[in-house]
């Protein structure tokens, strides 16, 4: 999420009072629900709502509201689903080439672009003026508007579906409320957050006999405690800008009233937070650094608290701000360079935005990339479906009997053999491991077209980029990733290029330090028939745990001295035993004969 704006909303509420009709918000003189009231009645005394046809007759409505005069300047339909405010945009659609951009049907994204209902239309019947309110009705494309469907709006931290720009839906991760919840990415948090205020203010009078997750029943506060802190905390980190203000004035000549939320930022806390909550959360205390991987270090740290609630922490390195946040008291920092010392602090942050003071520092090493090459998936895409060269929805039970699918995918071509050929797509499986060291694939792209990559999204989170071109090339991704869920590649760079699969194999995380083992502790007999000795050099709790080699723990026990452990209930094979004293990990193969 964007981070701390106070100066940029100043400077943007002053900029959006010059384009207000003079005496617009006159009456506009409480605070707390008086405010809300005061603000209904501005907002709708002149508000003429179209009809639900003429909200879609683009040429009255969004191709004055939605344009993209702000990112690329192209024209193009101003989408908050597909649109990457930082890069080229998956895709685009346009209000004057194709009538088939309008919804209609659709398979995947990309197919066309219908209305998005913020509120979803179910929760008042699609009555009128609710359903074409074009201040809370907004162009998305259809597939992922299908996939939010009348869910939510909050966060996820482990998404069951990502979709091209990053916005995705999973279980939620917001203290409050653990349904299934829908997440625009970081740039348009702020944007819905206002469009849904203004819908609590516009339709008081009716709200509180509706029924949603995110609604309480009354029409003074309209939305739950959880969602409330949430807008909030979206609409105070993410700063109105000018592709906003554009989109307030032009909706203003459409049906001639305003976003008072745009307008005047301040008027949210002025309603939900009328006695503003200065007080700072407490600092975290006892952050610790241990696990390092070549790759990543976990940290963990007892609870601020507030007078009111923290909502996430933050994350820094080396003094600087991160992009790593979580609610919880507990984090995996990834993508780290190998052999490399890191200090973390952190900083706890309330609804209102009040931070903490910085924990204690803590500081950890990255080992060396020394990984085993022993892998637990090794995909060859020999069992795929039949020969085939139309593009559709693939699955089949892998060589280690995972069930995979791919979409918009032909089975026909070969690579290092029989490979999956994906053009707007995705591959994706939900294995349950509890740990992928790194992740190595072959691609290259075929029937013509330019290079481009697509992303491995693990858990939700995109881990990197995979490169394809012309010529087949290799790459090996580390990640260093605990209790792996969901496993996609998806989000083509260019939908319209076909790139072949193959020789999709991933390591369990192997990993060894020799010194530390012979100082510490030993193991023997190695290769062992049934009786495993581990014999410790002190006192010190030691947690033993053993993996197969699909990544799934088979026995874990806890020893505070020299002990034999049998094995007789172990199959045959290759292991990993992963003994952990302190914040010290270490993993060593172990063969069973």
């Amino acid at each position: 999420m964007k981070h701390f704006y106070t100066l940029l909303l100043l400077l943007v509420s002053v900029t959006t009072f010059a384009q207000i009709p003079a005496g617009y918000y006159s009456t506009a003189t409480g605070s707390g629900y008086t405010l809300k009231t005061q603000l209904k009645n501005i907002i709708t005394n002149g508000h003429s709502p179209k009809t639900y046809d003429q909200l879609f007759d683009l040429a009255t409505g969004y191709r004055a509201t939605d344009v993209d005069d702000f990112y690329e300047n192209d024209g193009s339909v101003m989408d908050m689903y597909s649109e990457n405010p930082t890069s080229t945009d998956p895709y685009n659609y346009s209000y004057y080439a194709n009538p088939s951009d309008k919804c209609g049907n659709y398979n995947s994204e990309m197919d066309c672009y219908n209305g998005e209902h913020l509120m979803p239309q179910s929760v008042y019947g699609s009555a009128m003026p609710m359903v074409g309110d074009i201040h809370q009705v907004i162009p998305t494309d259809g597939y992922v508007n299908n996939g939010r469907g009348s869910l939510a709006f909050g966060e996820t931290n482990s998404a069951t579906t990502t979709y091209m720009n990053g916005s995705k839906r999973g279980p939620s991760s917001i203290s409050g409320y653990s349904g299934t919840v829908f997440e625009p990415i970081d740039e348009f948090k702020g944007d819905i957050a206002r469009c849904l205020l203004y819908f609590a203010v516009r339709y008081e009078d009716q709200v509180d006999s509706w029924s949603h997750p995110m609604l309480n029943g009354t029409n003074d506060q309209v939305y739950e405690d959880w969602f409330i802190a949430l807008l909030l905390d979206w609409h105070n980190n993410d700063a109105v800008n000018q592709r906003e203000l554009n989109r307030n004035n032009a909706a203003y000549i459409h049906q001639g009233n305003r976003n008072p939320f745009i307008d005047n930022p301040s008027y949210a806390n002025m309603i939900w937070n009328p006695t503003p909550d200065t007080e700072a959360p407490t600092d975290p205390i006892n952050l610790v650094a241990f696990n390092p991987q070549p790759h990543s270090i976990e940290l963990s740290w007892t609870a601020s608290t507030d007078n009111i609630g923290v909502i996430a922490y933050d994350i820094y390195i080396d003094d600087v701000y991160t992009n790593f946040t979580t609610n919880q008291t507990s984090i995996t920092v990834l993508n780290l360079g190998v052999n490399t010392t890191y200090c973390f602090k952190v900083k706890a942050r309330d609804a209102a935005g009040n931070e903490s003071g910085f924990s204690n520092e803590a500081c950890e090493t990255t080992q060396e990339e020394n990984g085993s090459g022993l892998y637990c998936i090794n995909e060859t895409f020999n069992d795929i479906p039949a020969n085939s060269s139309s593009y559709s929805d693939r699955t089949w039970t892998g060589d280690q009997g995972y069930t995979w699918n791919a979409t918009d995918a032909r089975t026909d071509q070969t690579l290092n053999g029989r490979a999956i050929t994906i053009r707007n797509g995705m591959l994706n499986t939900n294995p349950d491991f509890e740990f992928i060291e790194s992740v190595t694939i072959t691609t290259q792209r075929v029937f013509g077209g330019d290079s481009g990559t697509f992303d491995l999204v693990i858990n939700g989170n995109i881990i990197a980029t995979i490169p394809y071109s012309d010529t087949a090339q290799t790459t090996t991704i580390p990640c260093n990733i605990s209790q792996v869920t969901s496993f996609v590649i998806n989000n083509n760079t260019n939908p319209s290029n076909r790139v072949m699969f193959d020789d999709l194999k991933w390591t369990c995380g192997l990993l060894s330090n020799e010194e530390f083992s012979q100082e510490t502790f030993n193991i023997y007999p190695n290769p062992v028939s049934n009786q495993l000795n581990i014999q410790l050099n002190s006192t010190e709790k030691t947690q033993i745990e053993i993996y197969n080699i699909l990544g799934k723990r088979v026995l874990t026990k806890t020893i505070h001295q020299s002990q034999s452990i049998q094995l007789d209930n172990l199959n045959s094979g290759v292991y990993i035993l992963k003994l952990t004293q302190g914040n010290t990990t270490i993993s060593k193969k172990l063969i069973k004969k």
